[in-house]
């Protein structure tokens, strides 16, 4: 289906189409009538006979298959200019036609819809959800149905939909007697009444309205009513359902629904749905259900907003200032009962619980009993025995810790969800963090909205405070003196900025460190313990690495104990605090003098974990320890921080533990630590020459660039020249020959530092893959490529599987085997993606790009490009994103569009920053399009100055195809300035550099053809050869000549 922007139909009254919210001309009657019936078949194929009988009836015009044909075109165009994007289109079938919309696209489907999810809510008990769906169900109806379409099948279908409308108002009025509102749907009710007599469902509905809202007399006129018109209009008696409302009100008062002390909504309801929407579900499962979450979380908010929704009655009540004897007095008082006689009576006063019971038994009611987390025991109790002895009384509960008894349903009520970084302005009130942020910004800041110039302030503050409900509040409420950059600045101190909060707030509640101190104050003291020690961790932790690190006796036990009271998270195997939580504990542990103790165990452990992974990164637990490695990335993260400011020594050997993983997964973080690192490092320590290496490639893989980048580089390759064994870190040849370039790598120095293990052996063929493609032997590429991938197959190693896939499918493209070439850049694909690797996968997706255009499929080398720039943005390489544009580019240049060609090519240009040798090979390239460009329009000077440039970038490049491709352009310069000999020339001078014919390379093939025009056969193949016989340096001169 396609992507529908911004177009909407309409049925539920005259038809109707809507563009961003304006109204759209349908067109004639005939018109208006087919697009009704496809819609109402939204997506689904309407046959061409059912299409001619619902327009035409009986008697079709002749030719009738023509006349609906004329119908269906008139109908696109009018689709066509509403929406010259062509997002909506009518589909001809063989079997018929269909309207490629959504089905939420058109109002009867929504309202379909709609109705079912609130017939779902009034069956799971959540009549207040329920009467909200009902109502903007109903609220999509602007008129009769079909109001202005003659067509023969409009009017079956009307009738039915008009009583389906009928029904969803039933529905709203069933479920608004349910939540206690019995007078609001009397008006309702009585007009469907009226129009609809014979209607027993509504007629009974409105007599029980009527009877609720204490107005019997009337409510028994209506039930005679209704007897009379059934007997005489149909000989019938009232049915069942009528008759069981009658007597109903004949027995007397009405069950009022009762809200007890509920309090009332001062502000807007924000995020929570899915959560609110659990809650109905589990009290209509269950009877006891605990609401779990650390303090702020907005627990309580949530179980009054489900008890506004609940029916029967209600009974709230707040046990914070209780103590653990009071809870049966505090229900009691909050219930309107009297605690008991002025005077004594024989035998003492009665038993409070006992009268909980006597006064809740056989009554519908949910009582909420908020803020548990310090009367845990006591309310357990009372809950047991309130809920054995009165069977259909319900508990909503809401705690910091679990209440523990048989029955109790837990629904953990997290942190309103925060935008991740990098979310754009536009697209972050999709957050509830954000979405709640902005509603209480704008109560003390009218107007306030997010825009870039502060979006990314808002984002900071949401993800800062972790989207704790009562912290993003404070924090927005500071928006009424300090702008809120300011507040995202001071958020380091956030216990000092969030300390104002609302005076009628309990004391609890008014600070951020309140409610922090109200959690503490619950633990006993090894808990604390634990707990300020635990802030070591960055980015959670599992138990293991808490007994590892903490120092506490069965921290399995303790961390089980902070999770029940809301002070750590559960996600699976791991824990972690919320960030506010953290700095609490942390300044505990900061009094309890042991912040230095804790981070050296810290960054040992992690140290020693990086240590043990980086060996797996290279056979077939691969995956795993990648996995367990990008699970504890921030405390690898945070133990390297300490350890460069700290010990030098451990941040070399974790920096080098750490730099493959960082490479596989394509994350420069550690970038700025190296720089910081190599900053204070003049001279690695003796035996650390291999980890200082891995460091310079780390800091200039991350962007370094300039002079210090240069003498880090004469450093660690003087260091690396010396060392005359095989390398304790294989990985450093593949990373210095990557990072420093061909330049600055001495393949016989490379031959001792290889070591005999397999990974190191399929390592050697790889770099004979490299040398193959500088030379421009094809044939020994594919040879030291197969080599390559039985030896990482055979290790395990995915990265170098996916690597040596590479060069193979590079052969297969340039004999013209692209299916070939395709299967392999395919299973290379997927093993970058599963890796995480999203650079190399980037790279892979734009090399089955240009497999695309050597096919001639330019869509599908665009998709490919858009793909593999999407992946690279991930990644968050500008250089990758760049190499994308200048595919994109040779599309838009192959497809003729000059102008998206040259804006893409100087997007490619200057999004590539890097120094690196690989640069070369984007920015030259995008060079010789433009210049292919520049020919195009007849300025041949300008073209052959940009494809000389583009030659002198490609010497940075060890591979000569790229010169190459420069040299095919000034041929092409050539034959526009009418001289074939000198093209001719060019060309076979191109070819030694390029070593093999690439199979559907259209340029090379116009230039050739127009070469050949020029001089003819025989004389294009002599000035052919003569190129052809020239060596490398001898045809690198001649293409520099231009």
């Amino acid at each position: 289906m396609r992507e529908n922007r911004g177009m909407r139909f309409g049925v539920l009254g005259p038809v109707a189409v809507w563009v961003d919210g304006a109204d759209v001309p349908v067109g004639g009657p005939t018109v208006r009538a087919l697009l009704a019936m496809l819609v109402l078949e939204a997506g689904r194929v309407v046959t061409h006979e059912r299409l001619i009988d619902g327009l035409y009836g009986e008697e079709p015009p002749s030719g009738a298959a023509n006349a609906l044909q004329s119908q269906v075109s008139r109908l696109r165009r009018v689709l066509r200019d509403a929406d010259p994007g062509g997002h909506v289109v009518v589909e001809g079938l063989p079997a018929g036609y269909r309207i490629l919309v959504e089905a939420e696209e058109v109002d009867v489907h929504r309202f379909e819809r709609l109705a079912m999810d609130g017939r779902r809510a009034a069956a799971e008990g959540r009549h207040g959800a329920a009467g909200a769906l009902f109502e903007e169900a109903l609220g999509l109806w602007r008129g009769a149905a079909l109001a202005d379409v003659a067509a023969p099948f409009a009017r079956t279908r009307a009738v039915r939909l008009e009583e389906e409308r009928a029904a969803v108002v039933e529905d709203l009025a069933a479920a608004r007697l349910a939540d206690g509102d019995a007078g609001a749907v009397v008006p309702l009710l009585r007009e469907l009444v009226d129009a609809q007599p014979l209607r027993e469902r509504a007629r009974a509905l409105l007599m029980r309205a009527l009877h609720g809202d204490g107005r019997q007399a009337e409510a028994l006129g209506v039930f005679e009513a209704g007897r009379r018109s059934l007997a005489e209009e149909l000989g019938a008696d009232p049915s069942p359902e009528l008759a069981d409302a009658h007597v109903a009100i004949l027995r007397g008062e009405p069950e009022r629904t009762v809200r007890a002390n509920l309090p009332a909504r001062l502000t807007s309801f924000v995020g929570r749905e899915d959560e609110l929407r659990r809650v109905g579900k589990m009290l209509a499962d269950g009877r006891l259900v605990t609401l779990l979450g650390p303090g702020g979380a907005g627990k309580t908010r949530l179980a009054v907003e489900a008890a506004e929704r609940a029916d029967g009655e209600v009974c709230f009540v707040d046990l914070a200032p209780v103590g653990g004897g009071e809870v049966p007095k505090a229900l009691l008082g909050a219930l309107g009962l009297r605690e008991g006689r002025m005077r004594p009576v024989p035998g003492g006063p009665p038993d409070p619980v006992e009268r909980l019971v006597t006064a809740l038994d056989g009554r519908r009611a949910l009582l909420v009993l908020d803020n548990c987390e310090h009367v845990v025991a006591p309310v357990a109790e009372l809950a047991h025995r309130l809920l054995s002895a009165c069977p259909r009384l319900r508990v909503l509960a809401t705690s910091r810790e679990a209440l523990g008894i048989t029955g109790e349903a837990l629904l953990p009520v997290p942190p309103l969800e925060p935008p991740p970084e990098g979310v754009p302005a536009g697209e972050l009130a999709a957050y509830p963090a954000v979405r709640l942020f902005l509603d209480r910004a704008e109560a003390v800041r009218p107007g306030f909205a997010v825009a870039d110039g502060n979006a990314e302030a808002v984002a900071g503050i949401c993800r800062a405070l972790d989207g704790l409900p009562l912290a993003v509040e404070l924090a927005a409420a500071r928006l009424r003196s300090l702008p809120v950059t300011e507040v995202a600045t001071r958020l380091d101190d956030r216990f000092r900025l969030l300390s104002r909060g609302d005076r009628t707030a309990a004391p609890r509640h008014r600070t951020l460190r309140a409610v922090v101190e109200w959690s503490w104050d619950l633990l006993d003291e090894a808990e604390r313990t634990l707990a300020r020690r635990l802030t070591v961790f960055s980015g959670g932790f599992t138990l293991a690495a808490a007994s590892g690190i903490c120092g506490v006796g069965d921290a399995g036990e303790l961390v089980a104990g902070l999770a029940d009271k809301s002070l750590v998270q559960s996600d699976g195997n791991r824990y972690r605090m919320l960030d506010t939580i953290r700095a609490f504990c942390a300044e505990r542990l900061a009094e309890a003098g042991e912040t230095e103790r804790f981070e050296r165990a810290h960054a040992a452990f992690f140290l020693e974990l990086a240590e043990r992974a980086d060996p797996h990164l290279r056979g077939s637990a691969q995956l795993e320890w990648l996995d367990l490695l990008a699970a504890d990335h921030g405390n690898l993260h945070a133990a390297l921080r300490r350890c460069v400011r700290a010990d030098p020594t451990s941040a070399l050997r974790l920096t080098a533990a750490l730099t493959w993983y960082w490479w596989l997964r394509g994350r420069v973080e550690g970038a700025p630590l190296a720089v910081e690192l190599l900053d204070a490092v003049d001279d690695p320590p003796e035996g650390l020459e291999e980890e200082y290496v891995l460091c310079v490639t780390s800091a200039v893989a991350g962007g370094v660039t300039g002079e210090r980048a240069v003498a880090w580089l004469d450093r660690a390759e003087a260091f690396l020249r010396r060392i005359e064994r095989p390398l304790a870190h294989p990985v450093a040849i593949v990373l210095w020959a990557l990072t420093a370039g061909p330049g600055r790598t001495d393949l016989e120095i490379f031959a001792k530092q290889v070591g005999d293990d397999p990974w190191s052996r399929a390592l050697v063929r790889m770099s004979d893959v490299f040398i193959a493609q500088a030379n421009g032997d094809v044939a020994e590429m594919e040879r030291a490529g197969a080599l390559a991938l039985r030896g990482f197959r055979k290790c395990g190693d995915r990265w170098g599987t996916a690597n040596s896939l590479d060069p193979l499918a590079q052969g297969a493209a340039r004999r013209g085997d692209r299916g070939r070439a395709l299967a392999l850049l395919d299973e290379a694909v997927a093993l970058m993606e599963r890796l995480g690797a999203l650079e190399d996968t980037a790279d892979l997706l734009y090399q089955r790009g240009f497999v695309r255009i050597l096919d001639g499929d330019l869509d599908a080398a665009r998709a490919e490009f858009e793909r593999g720039i999407d992946t690279a943005r991930r990644a968050g390489t500008p250089d990758k994103v760049a190499g994308g544009y200048h595919g994109l580019a040779e599309v838009a240049r192959l497809r003729g569009d000059v102008a998206a060609a040259r804006r893409l090519y100087e997007t490619a240009l200057t999004g590539y920053t890097s120094e690196r040798f690989i640069a070369a090979a984007v920015r030259g390239s995008a060079l010789v399009g433009l210049g292919w460009l520049a020919a195009a329009d007849g300025d041949h000077d300008r073209a052959r100055a940009l494809f000389s440039e583009a030659l002198d970038m490609s010497l940075d490049h060890p591979i000569f195809m790229y010169r190459a491709n420069a040299g095919v352009g000034l041929a092409g310069v050539a034959v526009a300035e009418g001289d074939g000999e000198r093209a001719a020339t060019l060309l076979g001078a191109s070819a030694v550099l390029r070593a093999v014919q690439v199979a559907g390379d259209t340029d090379a093939a116009r230039v050739a053809a127009g070469a050949r025009g020029l001089l003819g056969d025989t004389a294009y193949e002599a000035a052919f050869g003569r190129g052809a016989a020239l060596s490398r340096e001898e045809a690198h001169t001649l293409l520099a000549a231009g």
